[in-house]
């Protein structure tokens, strides 16, 4: 959307016409801006993916309890966990476990 710098009210698009290039234009003054049909790219920016913090993190995940939890991928009997309130607070809490094993430590999540 784009204002009448004049008097404020909202442009109105008006197509080409015999020549004349499409514009916006006011319906209460004479206020018109004609359109460009070529839009031109100034600079170019790539976009760098930002590295992501995890929220549980190896730290925690060592200092976590210990339980009998048979981990989905490798079907180890142990996994370390830590639970977090992830929804409304009468909701049941989240449990992140990371599977003991040292070979698959699989992470999976427990709604």
């Amino acid at each position: 959307m784009e204002f009448c710098p004049t008097c404020g009210n909202m442009l109105q698009y008006e197509l080409p016409h015999m020549g004349r290039p499409s514009r916006f234009f006011c319906p209460t003054c004479p206020y018109v801006c004609h359109i460009e049909t070529k839009v031109k790219i100034k600079k170019k920016q790539r976009l760098v993916k930002k590295e992501l913090e995890p929220v549980i993190t190896e730290d925690d995940m060592k200092n976590a309890s210990h339980t009998d939890a048979t981990c989905p991928r490798c079907g180890h009997g142990r996994a370390a966990y830590v639970q977090f309130q992830t929804r409304s607070a009468d909701e049941p809490a989240t449990t992140f476990y990371t599977c003991l094993n040292e070979t698959c430590r699989n992470k999976w999540r427990d709604d």
